[in-house]
């Protein structure tokens, strides 16, 4: 009797450790409120501004707590803004993130999220990987996509590419379609990018729909070969800015939050 307590003694102890490891490893793997930093909370654009800019280009602005553009927000005195229309998150840069935003785009919308920005270019897509946010079942039915397609050898270049839809890596790595579910144009989607050294995800509504390694040989390859062929500082920057795309489509962003990994 003596020897059973003793081993059930032990048992339990061992039990105890076990689930206390375990506890401690889920508490890693879920974040607490205060690791996020909210880059947008609905009622503030402090630390946003334009690419390059001192301030927002005329179109944006809060609109239902919400982050928008709409040319409707253009006053007649901005028509000669010569400025970039995309937006940063100026007031700090982030090499290794978690980035959370949920998004949404009228249809034939198209927008991106750009991170590792590099100031002091044309615009953020000479050095910025970007999260390709796009209406993928309307885009090419609404805009002539064939020249520009064409140019890069397109099959079908009438077709939205796959480097081209909702999620990809632009130009770089295509979002896994059996993993892909996206709301349609006028509803809100979620976008999650998690950037390290060592791997890159994209995630839309909560699936994992991108994984690559960043700076790697096959990166390299297809940064060479592609669009990006004549970009010589595309994604080479290990830290930057947080940054959206003005495509000429109303948008819509919230939640934005970012926590540093």
């Amino acid at each position: 009797m003596k020897h059973f307590f003793t081993t059930a003694l032990l048992a339990a102890l061992v039990f105890s450790c076990g689930s206390a490891k375990k506890s401690e490893s889920d508490t890693k793997l879920e974040p607490e409120a205060d690791d996020w930093t909210v880059l947008f909370d609905g009622t503030s654009l402090e630390g946003w501004r334009a690419y390059n800019g001192e301030s927002l280009p005329p179109g944006w602005a809060i609109k239902d707590k919400t982050l928008t553009f709409s040319t409707e927000q253009i006053l007649e005195e901005d028509y000669e803004y010569k400025g970039s229309r995309d937006i940063i998150y100026g007031a700090e840069e982030f090499d290794n993130f978690e980035l959370y935003v949920e998004w949404k785009i009228p249809a034939g919308g198209n927008s991106g999220i750009f991170y590792h920005i590099k100031e002091g270019y044309g615009g953020p897509p000479e050095v910025a990987p970007e999260y390709q946010l796009i209406d993928d079942a309307d885009y090419a039915s609404i805009h002539d996509l064939t020249s520009y397609n064409a140019s890069f050898g397109a099959e079908e270049p009438a077709k939205l590419q796959d480097w081209q839809q909702t999620a990809a890596d632009y130009a770089m790595h295509t979002a896994d379609p059996a993993q892909k579910t996206l709301n349609p144009a006028g509803e809100w989607n979620s976008a999650r990018i998690v950037f390290t050294a060592e791997k890159v995800e994209h995630w839309l509504n909560g699936k994992k729909v991108v994984s690559f390694v960043p700076w790697s040989d096959d990166w390299y390859e297809r940064r060479n070969s592609g669009k990006w062929k004549n970009a010589p500082d595309y994604g080479k920057f290990k830290t930057g800015f947080i940054g959206f795309q003005d495509h000429g489509s109303d948008l819509w962003f919230r939640e934005i939050k970012i926590r540093r990994l």
